[in-house]
């Protein structure tokens, strides 16, 4: 069952994107766009269909489009054309009040750099977002413990990120975003910044976790063997484009 879906989605940056879209549209190359327009073509007639409970990866180069891509799930992004399809509804023409609904309860997002409050400690920074989404007090500091345990961070939750190393800070992150318990985790090259033996670690942990949450978990990296360990199904998008996607073993 399709949980997430793009159809015919199109990102267009520049002053004129409707003239680059007829452009495109019409047969143009993406060179030949951002000659004539001065428009970048970002994405290029996207469809792909993301099950419910899988961690599905988009790979690509730096450039290729993959994190313009995962950014309209959370609509950081909005498409210059197309339909992004949550649950049965096209959250392109969300109201403010249903995508602010949409963003605190639905999806949520893990950095690659992490995007911890730095003047919060670990445990207050997983304890502010559950009081944004309206968690009581009581409710928030159980659901922080229980997530900072799970993450291998017991004994650290009064460290502030400064003190912690990067595998540390990635953790914390980790662990913010499950438990603020959306049915989507979008995942942005999250331990592309740690050394080879963390990022082994993270990934393994995050397989472990999905074992029991079976999570909807959008994963992008630029690392095929990453890619590989993680998904079960796999995007390659290339200049704005799908170039292929299957299972890991049919890429």
């Amino acid at each position: 069952m399709s949980l997430i879906e793009f159809k015919n989605v199109y990102k267009i940056f520049g002053k004129h994107p409707l003239k680059a879209l007829a452009r495109i549209k019409a047969g143009a190359t993406k060179e030949e766009v951002l000659k004539e327009t001065g428009n970048s073509i970002a994405l290029n007639n996207i469809n792909l269909a993301i099950d419910k409970g899988e961690i599905y990866v988009v790979m690509g180069l730096s450039g290729s489009g993959k994190s313009t891509l995962v950014r309209h799930i959370n609509r950081l992004i909005d498409p210059t054309a197309g339909e992004i399809i949550v649950k049965d509804k096209n959250i392109i023409h969300f109201s403010n009040k249903m995508l602010r609904e949409y963003r605190r309860h639905t999806v949520s997002m893990v950095f690659q750099r992490f995007g911890l409050l730095p003047h919060k400690t670990v445990f207050q920074n997983i304890e502010f977002v559950l009081m944004i989404k309206g968690i009581s007090k009581a409710d928030a500091k159980e659901k922080s413990n229980y997530w900072i345990e799970k993450v291998g961070l017991s004994g650290y939750s009064d460290f502030y990120p400064k003190q912690l190393s990067g595998g540390m800070q990635q953790r914390a992150g980790l662990a913010r975003a499950l438990a603020v318990d959306t049915e989507i985790i979008i995942m942005d090259e999250p331990f592309s910044a740690l050394d080879p033996l963390i990022r082994g670690d993270m990934q393994s942990i995050l397989l472990s976790l999905q074992e029991e949450l079976h999570k909807t978990i959008v994963f992008i990296t630029h690392d095929f063997a990453e890619a590989i360990k993680i998904g079960k199904k796999l995007t390659i998008i290339k200049d704005g484009e799908i170039e292929q996607t299957g299972t890991s073993e049919e890429i």
